[in-house]
This record gives C-alpha cells, sequence and structure tokens, in this order.
C-alpha cells in the first residue's frame, strides 16, 4: 500500500479524535515560515571524482549526452572499451531545464570523498579524516530540513541513498548539539541491500523461539550501545513513527520480491542488458523511493568513475552511465504525480580530479588518474534544474561562481525553511542566480 492510500485509510478510522488542520493547495500543513520555491529537492551527488575536462570541458567529446548541451563526437582513440548505451528518455539535454554553473568549486579541505561527501551534506568544509563511527561535526541537510521546516516532516520525507564505501552511512545525522538522529533522513544502500544476502537477512526471516529473540535483543542493546556519545546516549539511529515503520517494511519487502525474481536484472530495458552499475541501481531504487514516498528531500550519490585511479577507460565507461542515469532520474520525477513540475534537482561532483595523471595504465594504454589535492581536483561544476518560472531555463555561467558550502544554503531556500536556520550556522549562501 502507498504511503499515500495508508494515511488516507488512516484518516478514516480515526475521524472524529482530532480536528484536521487546514491543509494547503500544496499538500502541505500550514505555511513554513520561508516561502518555498517548490516542494521538493533531489540532490544527486555525481560523485566518485569528476575533472570538469573529461565533463563540462568536453575533452574527450560530449561523454554527457544527455545531461550537457553539444554535439562534439567522441573521441575515436576513447570508443574502444566503452560500452554501448541507447539515447537517454529526455527530448533535449538535461542543461536546457535549468542552470549550468561550469565553474564551481570545492574550494578547501582534502580532496576525498568522505571530506567532499560531508561538505555536500553539511554545507561546511571539514578537515576530518574518515572514521567510520562518526557521524559529522556539524548539522547535515536532513537534519536542517526536518528541524527547521515547517511543519517538521517525518523521516519518509527525507532520504539518503548511498553506496556502501566507507562512513557514508552516517552522513544521514550529525552529532551537532541540538541536531541528531532524531532529525535524520532514512538511509539505504540499495546495493548491498536489495540482495540475496540482504533479502536471506531481512526479507525472509526465521521465527524466532522467546529464548532466542531474548538473545537477539541483547545482542542489539549491545551493538546501539557503541553508538553512545556520537549522537547523544543511546542514540543508535533514525526513527520512524509506528505507521511509517509498516510502510518501510512493506515497501523495503516489495523490493526483495522483485530483485529476487528478477525484476531488476534490467529494469531500464537496454537492449541485450548487462549495462546496469552500482551507480545507475542507486538511481532506480532513488527512482522507487520516489515514486513510492515522493520525498520533499532525496540525496543520492554515484560512485563509479572513482575507477578512475587505476582505469581511466572504466571512468569515461562510467561518467556516460551516470549520465544516463541522471536524466532517466529526471524524467521519473517528470512522470510522478506529486513530484512533476514542483522538483529542483541539483546535481554536483564532491571534487574534481588532478591535472596530471599517475603511472597506471589501463588495458587501452590510458593513464589513470587520482585526485590529491591540485587546483584541477578542487574544480568542479553544479547544474540546478526545476520548473520553468522558478529555475532559469538553458542559462550558463561561465564565471567562477560558488562552492560546495552552497548547496545546502540553496537546498533550504527552495524549500522555504532557510530564515529558519540560526544565524551563523551556514557560512554558504543560496545560488540565487539559478533562480527566476
Amino acid at each position: 500500500m502507498k504511503r499515500r492510500d495508508f494515511v488516507k485509510s488512516l484518516g478514516v478510522a480515526t475521524a472524529g479524535a482530532f480536528v484536521a488542520p487546514y491543509i494547503l493547495p500544496s499538500g502541505r500543513l500550514f505555511a513554513a515560515s520561508g516561502a518555498r520555491r517548490a516542494n521538493h529537492v533531489v540532490f544527486c551527488l555525481y560523485a566518485g571524482g569528476i575533472r570538469n575536462f573529461e565533463s563540462v570541458q568536453k575533452a574527450e567529446g560530449n561523454l554527457m549526452t544527455n545531461v550537457l548541451n553539444g554535439t562534439e563526437p567522441i573521441k575515436p582513440d576513447i570508443l574502444p572499451g566503452l560500452d554501448p548505451i541507447m539515447p537517454g528518455p529526455l527530448s533535449q539535454p538535461l542543461q536546457n531545464y535549468g542552470t549550468l554553473f561550469k565553474q564551481f568549486r570545492y574550494a578547501q579541505g582534502p580532496t576525498g570523498h568522505f571530506n567532499g561527501h560531508t561538505t555536500a551534506v553539511t554545507g561546511a568544509y571539514t578537515q576530518n579524516d574518515i572514521d567510520i563511527r562518526s557521524n559529522p561535526d556539524e548539522a547535515t541537510v536532513f537534519e536542517y530540513y526536518r528541524k527547521h521546516n515547517s511543519p517538521a516532516g517525518n523521516a519518509l520525507n527525507s532520504w539518503w541513498v548511498s553506496n556502501t564505501l566507507g562512513p557514508y552511512p552516517a552522513l544521514n545525522f550529525s552529532k551537532k548539539e541540538g541536531y541528531g538522529s532524531q532529525y535524520g533522513a532514512n538511509f539505504i544502500a540499495p546495493t548491498n541491500l536489495i540482495s540475496q544476502s540482504g533479502y536471506d537477512a531481512l526479507g525472509n526471516m526465521k521465527t524466532f523461539s522467546s529464548a532466542e529473540l531474548n538473545k537477539v535483543k541483547e545482542i542489539r542493546s549491545y551493538l546501539d550501545s557503541g553508538f553512545a556519545g556520537v549522537a547523544g546516549a543511546g542514540d543508535a539511529g533514525v526513527t520512524n513513527t509506528e505507521a511509517d515503520t509498516i510502510l518501510l517494511q512493506n515497501f523495503i519487502q516489495q523490493l526483495f520480491n522483485e530483485a529476487i525474481s528478477g525484476q531488476h536484472n534490467n529494469p531500464w530495458n537496454f537492449p541485450g542488458g548487462g549495462i546496469m552499475n552500482n551507480d545507475m541501481y542507486n538511481i532506480f531504487y532513488a527512482e522507487k523511493i520516489i515514486q513510492e514516498f515522493t520525498p520533499e528531500l532525496l540525496v543520492v550519490n554515484m560512485q563509479g568513475v572513482d575507477i578512475c585511479h587505476t582505469n581511466f577507460t572504466g571512468y569515461c565507461n562510467n561518467l556516460r552511465k551516470a549520465d544516463f542515469a541522471v536524466a532517466h532520474l529526471w524524467d521519473t520525477i517528470q512522470n510522478t504525480p506529486g513530484m512533476a513540475n514542483d522538483t529542483v534537482l541539483i546535481m554536483a561532483p564532491e571534487h574534481g580530479r588532478n591535472l596530471n595523471s599517475n603511472s597506471t595504465v589501463d588495458a587501452y594504454g590510458r593513464f589513470a588518474i587520482d585526485h590529491t589535492g591540485d587546483q584541477t581536483s578542487r574544480e568542479i561544476f553544479c547544474l540546478i534544474a526545476g520548473p520553468p518560472g522558478v529555475v532559469n531555463q538553458g542559462l550558463e555561467v561561465n564565471a567562477i561562481s560558488g562552492e560546495s558550502i552552497d548547496i545546502v544554503p540553496t537546498i533550504a531556500d527552495v524549500l522555504g525553511f532557510d530564515t529558519d536556520i540560526p544565524a551563523g550556522m551556514l557560512s554558504g549562501t543560496s545560488l540565487g542566480a539559478a533562480f527566476v
């Protein structure tokens, strides 16, 4: 049962128990203290470390034909090793639906994935090293949204969809005083969870005896205690309401059933199959969340291009796959009632890559590239797409304009809770040039 149907039936069952508040035409209860530009934001971290050379500068030809304007053919010497990818679902590149900042910057901090992701979701640069047990020091965009949006949204309204590399699950809430897991987002790592092992552990669980169940509870309590002091004593994770928990269980069970039965093997119907990579699956499951819950805030990452450390051909190949996936995501948004023409999509890499290659050569004789902090590894792009009348359509900003820390303030601006965030919490500013 979909969330909106469940809530509707629940409301009928409890009619007369309370007086329903006034509902705005948008479907929101009351009004936020700040005006909204749109009721939904999807932030796509086009991640893994992407150089502007291969993306917006098209040094190898246009590898991102679904996102970027331009008919520059892929150079013949880069074609061997690339998968044939069918044309995307959009009638024109995604760039035409919004504003492209070609000279964006990840200006401070180590050019590592954890640091870049942390900056993107907190709006604050960090010098911290990776610690898989530690949530960020500064509040995340999920916490800002759930604490300062009016009315406060439940966890089903905000999602963090990521791959399983290192500490990414810890980015759904922070250890910032006054924030924490009670304001966090639901997290899912689809390519790990929606699998045979995930199904065996969660989707096809055994029935425990009383003694076994007590032992399970004891183990759970012990494991939860490891989170004490991270985001508050006993703060082990995001809490959903009982009703939302049922919806989540049903949703995950349905995904398991579909995956185990083979329905997810080639969900986008590529001729011959075999094209889908983890990035595409991350977007595919983000689309499932969109269709089921129409969340107001969803952040999803893609990490496949990180193969560039050893395989430049794989990097270019995955860059194209991520390009197709983002276009497919936008098409899904525009075909989902409640989100169509009411969603702002933001996409940006977490950081770039070095100017010079390393010494590793792939099977096609192409040198690999790291991201160790030179100036080129701080050069990225940002695209903001959205409805006409809200987002400037087809605008290209060529001057150096905007940083990673500006994305969280932009999301707060779009969803109308920017003025409720305490002064001094965010050092970035909204990317106002993108908006009408």
